[in-house]
């Protein structure tokens, strides 16, 4: 039976505090997934620094990190396939402890369109993007189960779990060549509430964020045109930064979310909420 006994939020200076938590980014050499990393180390949590291609880019985060004081790991991991998400999980359970957090972040954003789009394209698209996050998070699941079964005293002390999904604002409302990345991101969003309805009782919170354009470098030279009509769409007419997501992931993921969970949180500086007609 649930515990209905009054008890006390935490204090506002400890809502964001992740001290003695391990989180889990996937994807976490670029930059958003990077931004991640850091905040939540940031935070006090111990980070596993997640790559497929790119150890210099992930050893250059780990190296920030430790040097801002924070604890993280680089390890490397293809996720395409169970096995791949199952190893990444159990060489974070070895280093650094039993993850409380996992940040599914990896994704791919191939531009075709519909005529000209070949099945290799969309089988990589789905995989990356909504097949690994799925896998991840039955086998983050696993892992609780494991520890509840066992009466682990970490999973008593630290009941508190948390799953994010990046997503994007392109699964409400997609772009032209993006049908099957738009596709995978709205999959994204309904597996966040399926799942939400199966890990609840095992305490595992899981929501979404939905970044819109974010600012990177080369962006403005490359599409200049494309970042000028989101500013001038945007509502607080600008483009997004990395850390406007990392601030995002390290709310939901935090004490100050406790009782958020199946949600989705759109961070786009209002441009979906822009007229289009």
């Amino acid at each position: 039976m649930p515990d209905h006994t009054p008890h006390r939020p935490p204090p506002v200076r400890d809502l964001l505090n992740l001290n003695a938590k391990i989180a889990v980014v996937t994807g976490a050499s670029g930059g958003i997934g990077s931004a991640i990393a850091r905040r939540l180390a940031e935070a006090g949590a111990a980070v596993v620094v997640h790559y497929h291609h790119g150890a210099e880019r992930a050893a250059h985060v780990v190296d920030a990190i430790r040097a801002a004081g924070g604890n993280a790991v680089a390890l490397q991991a293809d996720l395409r396939t169970e096995v791949g998400c199952h190893d990444l999980l159990q060489q974070t359970n070895t280093q650094l402890g039993r993850p409380d957090i996992l940040v599914n972040n990896a994704g791919i954003q191939p531009v075709s369109a519909l005529a000209e789009l070949a099945e290799t394209e969309l089988k990589d698209v789905m995989t990356a993007n909504i097949n690994a996050p799925i896998l991840l998070t039955r086998c983050f699941a696993a892992l609780q189960r494991a520890s509840t079964a066992n009466n682990s005293p970490t999973h008593q002390a630290n009941p508190h779990l948390s799953i994010t999904h990046i997503a994007s604002i392109e699964g409400l409302q997609p772009a032209l060549g993006h049908s099957h990345y738009a596709s995978s991101k709205a999959a994204l969003l309904m597996f966040t509430r399926a799942a939400t309805l199966e890990l609840g009782p095992l305490g595992i919170r899981i929501n979404a964020v939905s970044p819109g354009l974010i600012a990177r470098e080369g962006l403005i030279q490359d599409w200049p045109q494309g970042v000028a009509r989101y500013q001038a769409a945007a509502p607080l007419g600008d483009i997004g930064r990395n850390t406007d997501i990392a601030d995002a992931v390290l709310y939901l993921s935090s004490a100050a979310a406790r009782w958020v969970s199946g949600s989705h949180l759109v961070v786009d500086g209002g441009v979906s909420c822009a007229q289009t007609w």
